[in-house]
């Protein structure tokens, strides 16, 4: 056989995927240029009616936005929020897809389908169903917990609490359904020998469920961490654009509102660029993590 029959086969696949490459490449790689592009200009109002012309200003952005105790302040709410909606929806989906193992066919029937329909509600649907839910004035949660006129959104730790409720809400069912999957993969014997010894239920899923499905738990959570970590739509409509005082922000709104409601996009974009990496980072962790249980890319 000769090389070139043995070299075809190789490229055979990205002869597949090249239609799909092309249009990723015009939808991803010039906005990413154009963001990073304009991250390094002065652009503002001024530039875009064409009062000023644009200037060239290095890493001066990234200069005033490192030096911005208000970024930083930002950054260290993302990055906890996210954290702490990543752990509940993990201990949810987790325990619900436990829970999918032992109930019947009906009521696993029905939890999946609500699951699912939660999943695939739109963000800005749910966000707006969960504000009146939790109205002071007309929402029955208030009324069940004898709350009266609470306002949830008017702190801020409530409203990041209300925030990471209807986050979980939406995101859990990722975590259920894949767990449940892996769970069903796992051989009958194991679990009924760890019955046989006694274990309860918690400690099968820490001693025997959890080791094992370690790389699907690894592959969950860093998915969870890229889409906790740019949440926008609900933390934009449930507090308002970010809260009293902008209590509420995350790096994504505070991007919004530094690009169009302070007009300066410079900023907004140098803000983008940092999410950018941030993400970078955790997808090539992802994917070397993917590589590693042995999945063709």
């Amino acid at each position: 056989m000769t090389s070139t029959a043995l070299r075809r086969p190789r490229w055979t696949p990205w002869l597949y995927l090249l239609p799909a490459l092309v249009l990723l490449a015009g939808l991803l790689v010039y906005p990413i240029y154009q963001l990073g592009l304009i991250s390094f200009l002065e652009y503002t109002q001024a530039q875009v009616s064409g009062g000023r012309p644009t200037s060239f200003q290095g890493f001066g952005n990234y200069a005033a936005l490192f030096g911005d105790g208000e970024f930083w302040r930002v950054l260290l709410a993302t990055v906890l929020f996210a954290a702490a909606c990543v752990l509940a929806t993990l201990l949810v989906g987790c325990a619900l897809a436990v829970l999918l193992t032992r109930v019947r066919a009906l009521p696993r029937l029905v939890l999946m389908l609500a699951a699912l329909g939660a999943w695939a509600t739109p963000a800005i649907t749910g966000s707006t169903v969960w504000v009146f839910l939790f109205d002071p004035d007309f929402g029955p949660v208030n009324k069940v917990l004898g709350l009266g006129d609470f306002s949830w959104t008017y702190g801020q730790y409530s409203a990041f609490a209300l925030v990471l409720l209807e986050v979980v809400w939406c995101s859990f069912p990722f975590v259920m359904v894949t767990v449940y999957a892996g769970i069903r993969a796992v051989p009958a014997e194991v679990l009924e020998a760890a019955a046989l010894d006694g274990a309860s239920q918690w400690r099968t899923w820490r001693s025997v469920l959890a080791p094992i499905l370690r790389p699907i738990l690894v592959v969950v959570t860093i998915q969870s961490v890229i889409w906790d970590f740019k949440v926008f739509t609900q933390i934009y409509v449930m507090t308002g654009g970010g809260g009293i005082a902008g209590q509420n922000l995350v790096l994504n709104v505070y991007a919004y509102q530094k690009a169009f409601a302070s007009s300066q996009y410079s900023l907004g974009s140098a803000i983008g660029v940092v999410m950018l990496l941030i993400l970078l980072a955790v997808t090539l962790v992802y994917l070397r993590i993917v590589r590693r249980q042995g999945e063709e890319l």
